[in-house]
């Protein structure tokens, strides 16, 4: 049901963004000139040593994997959750709730595995979806917490660019009495600011973003298996079952789960009159 491949849209966004950036300074400039190591330790070194005064060190710890959910996408098809849960309300109304226990190896999802196996053990309803929202809640929590280490790196990638600015206006003005370094103090002077502002408006915030939307689809997909769970307890027919699912589905991907239901039944009517 899981599967994980590139968010092409989110390396396509970086790449495009620097190439524009950096085309234009090369069209009407020198490249170079806006290449200084010392501007760049300042609002990236500078920025995440704030960074590490903001969070504690799990916290820290879990940017390398934050980066990579935000690159990487865990895809869970909706379609094939509701045919899932079809097949298991199908199994547990003709065997019985215990002959799920067969088919907890097979799934992938730990969220629906703890689930079912909650039904399983014969727990009540109210009992089952109030252990499983708590569940939902801390992951919504973990997730709100990888968007506020972006979002704060965002906030803080400027004001050190600021800093790293007045740092250089300071330097220039101590040598006041030679003309000659004026311009080119001035110019390494607001670099730290352009990198503070391209870092914050094309990767932190963004990337803050994307992490955002991603964690709206999951906890929507997983409210959905919190639902077909207790209507897998409740013997609900697999048909409401499949209909109350749908709900969870987008428009577009609705309409495709219909037509797909379709072509299925005609392919069965056509089988009975063979």
């Amino acid at each position: 049901m899981q599967q994980q491949r590139m968010d092409v849209l989110t390396v396509l966004g970086i790449v495009l963004g620097l190439a524009l950036v950096v085309g234009s300074i090369a069209m009407d400039g020198d490249i170079i000139g806006f290449w200084d190591l010392s501007s760049l330790m300042i609002t990236v070194g500078g920025s995440f040593a704030a960074l590490l005064v903001n969070f504690q060190i799990p916290q820290i710890r879990m940017v390398l994997q934050i980066t990579k959910n935000a690159f990487f996408d865990d895809i869970d098809d909706i379609g094939e959750l509701i045919q899932l849960f079809v097949r298991l309300g199908q199994k547990a109304r003709r065997e019985g709730l215990l002959s799920l226990e067969d088919d907890l190896a097979d799934l992938d999802d730990p969220f629906l595995t703890n689930g079912l196996q909650l039904v399983i053990d014969g727990l009540e309803p109210e009992t089952i979806r109030d252990i499983m929202e708590t569940e939902l809640d801390a992951i919504a929590y973990r997730h709100k917490l990888g968007q506020d280490v972006f979002r704060t790196w965002g906030s803080l990638a400027p004001a050190f660019g600021m800093i790293g600015t007045l740092i250089g206006l300071i330097q220039m003005l101590a040598n006041l009495d030679d003309p000659s370094k004026i311009g080119p103090g001035m110019a390494v002077a607001l670099i730290t600011t352009f990198y503070g502002a391209l870092l914050a408006n094309l990767i932190f915030i963004p990337l803050a973003g994307k992490l955002g939307i991603r964690s709206e689809a999951e906890i929507a997909l997983k409210s959905a298996v919190i639902e077909g769970v207790l209507a897998i307890q409740a013997g609900t027919n697999p048909r409401i079952l499949q209909e109350k699912l749908k709900a969870f589905a987008s428009p577009q991907k609705r309409a495709e789960l219909e037509r797909l239901a379709e072509k299925e039944s005609n392919d069965e009517m056509i089988y009975d009159n063979a």
